[in-house]
């Protein structure tokens, strides 16, 4: 069994995550967080608020899964949002044909590739279908939209998608959202919720899913004014794979300070570097392997239409990088889009410090001319000249004006035009906000967060698996067991459990078996301290650590203050 096999079987086991339906034959792409896993989800999810949201002074929203259908108009979801399909045409099974080509060679990153050189690939390689063996050469691959597309309300319904990520749940209220940050620049807005994709061939657990859940932060500024404070983490080391080095053969990553990579001019965008540093922190923080973690910058074929620049945070699987958060400075993209297709207002307003007096070259033409003379054209003739004022005053110096509409050259009069310079004053100006997007997939760290912490050790000469999870994530913080069923220590023993839960610790009470078998049931879901009471006059308990399996005694008393500092990490058990 392999070592992936070994924590997917642990997690189902224990109740960290399994697939859904089961009963129903199940369902590929949905799976089900278990006791265990929904409270580590939730235990990541607050570490990552609190970090992105509280600390840098952002808010959160909460917005409709369910959005219509304009939405992925303007988004470009509709017609850009797309994988390769090839249908297998012995058992007519649907597959990713990058996927196939991935798994099957030494090429990576085929999904960035077109459609005809992915045909030629499975040709070239002849390269089968995985559920049956059939060639695929030669088969066609169509573009599938990803998108789940559903009907909102009765009848002739109102058309609608569930949101391919939670971003455009955060651009689409802009308008209101703007209000809230009293139209100042910079402002950021967070988002933890579900996005849902059809993929074609779901596979791999937890890493590729139909249902998942994005923490994503909107971070909107102006870039001509706006730049992070890179001193909160200038000095943050970080391993970084960029696209140069990526190209070379045998380069591996270079690690090297945040600071430097921007003053090296590896990382370009000074705010993308910012959230490099803090995601770096934050995954270090939740308890991926810090030996097994890179962030790699997006090849110039990968790049989204809207991104100048990007990196991905990866970590080290079973051998293979895994994607676990892209960082991008989106431009006004989305903004604009959505400020184009829609009736509202996604510009701001930016407040000059002192007033500017500025030249305006307008034209008023005289439509009794153009209309008689130009007919139909007339109105696109007028705008024309508009824009022609503005970027060319001198084309009005002569007696006519050529503007251009459609291709066709139309000449104008210049004393039809009524060309004029006036000055104006201006307090401001109407500026459409650049985003910067850290979007974290929540799924895949906990995935790698589980699999980085499972270890296998020897103890009193018994094999023991244990998941060494970070005590600010593990679902269960603490274990208390009665030695014995006697003397009253049960009683005892589930007085100190309810006192620690008022406290806000996660506590699991356990009577049932040896004690040593009671100690492996944590270990195996990473609880990382057992209290016992085995009825010492003194009014005492011990403490175990998990990892060391190391114990101390407390005094009863200070039990509770202690657990709770070793909980916010005032105090280690080395302390004690």
């Amino acid at each position: 069994m392999t070592e992936t096999a070994t924590v997917v079987e642990l997690a189902k086991r224990r109740g960290y995550f399994f697939q859904s339906s089961r009963a129903y034959g199940g369902v590929s792409g949905f799976y089900t967080y278990g006791p265990k896993g929904a409270a580590l989800k939730e235990n990541i999810e607050d570490t990552w608020r609190e970090r992105f949201t509280l600390k840098e002074g952002n808010f959160e929203v909460d917005a409709p899964i369910v959005m219509p259908e304009p939405v992925f108009e303007a988004s470009g979801h509709l017609d850009g949002f797309d994988d390769m399909l090839v249908e297998c045409p012995e058992c007519h099974a649907s597959h990713r044909a990058d996927h196939i080509i991935e798994d099957n060679t030494d090429i990576e990153e085929a999904e960035s590739l077109p459609i005809p050189e992915v045909e030629n690939l499975l040709a070239e390689h002849e390269l089968t279908c995985p559920n049956c063996g059939a060639d695929l050469a030669g088969q066609a691959i169509e573009e599938f939209n990803l998108m789940f597309e559903t009907s909102i309300g009765p009848g002739s319904s109102q058309p609608g998608y569930l949101r391919p990520e939670t971003a455009q749940g955060i651009f689409v209220e802009f308008p209101q959202l703007k209000e809230y940050a009293r139209n100042q620049l910079p402002f950021g807005v967070t988002q933890i919720g579900p996005a849902y994709r059809n993929e074609i061939s779901p596979r791999k657990s937890l890493l590729r899913l139909r249902e998942f859940t994005q923490a994503e932060l909107e971070l909107f500024i102006d870039p001509e004014e706006d730049e992070p404070t890179l001193d909160a983490v200038r000095d943050v080391e970080a391993p970084l794979y960029s696209a140069e080095m990526q190209e070379e053969d045998g380069a591996e990553p270079v690690t090297m300070t945040i600071g430097d990579a921007v003053d090296e001019g590896i990382i370009a965008d000074a705010w993308v570097a910012y959230y490099l540093g803090l995601a770096k922190q934050w995954y270090d923080r939740i308890g991926i392997d810090m030996a097994k973690f890179r962030f790699r910058q997006h090849l110039p074929g990968e790049l989204a239409h809207y991104a100048a620049d990007c990196w991905d945070a990866e970590a080290l699987v079973d051998d293979d990088w895994i994607e676990l958060a892209g960082f991008a400075n989106r431009g006004d993209y989305d903004l604009s889009k959505h400020g184009s297709y829609s009736d509202d207002d996604f510009t701001l307003f930016k407040q000059y410090d002192e007033p500017r007096h500025v030249e305006r070259a307008t034209v008023d033409p005289d439509m009794s001319y153009l209309g008689p003379e130009f007919g139909g054209a007339a109105g696109d003739i007028a705008e024309a000249l508009q824009t022609l004022a503005e970027r060319d005053r001198s084309a009005f110096d002569g007696d006519s004006v050529e503007v251009e509409v459609d291709g066709e050259a139309y000449e104008v009069p210049t004393e039809h035009v009524n060309f004029d310079v006036s000055e104006e004053t201006e307090a401001g100006e109407h500026i459409v906000p650049h985003v910067i997007e850290p979007s974290f997939g929540v799924d895949r760290a906990l995935y790698t967060v589980v699999h980085h912490a499972y270890r296998e050790d020897e103890v009193e000469g018994e094999e023991r698996s244990y998941l060494a999870l970070a005590p600010e994530v593990a679902p269960t913080f603490v274990g208390v067991f009665p030695l014995t069923s006697k003397d009253g220590l049960p009683e005892k023993a589930q007085s100190v459990a309810t006192d620690l839960r008022e406290r806000g610790l996660s506590v699991a009470y356990d009577d049932s078996g040896s004690i040593g078998r009671r100690y492996r049931r944590q270990d195996e879901v990473g609880t990382p301290f057992c209290v016992t009471l085995d009825g010492d006059p003194t009014g005492t308990a011990t403490i175990r650590e998990r990892d060391s399996t190391e114990q101390v005694r407390v005094d009863l008393d200070d039990l509770g203050d202690v657990l709770t500092d070793l909980r916010t990490g005032a105090r280690t058990f080395d302390d004690l």
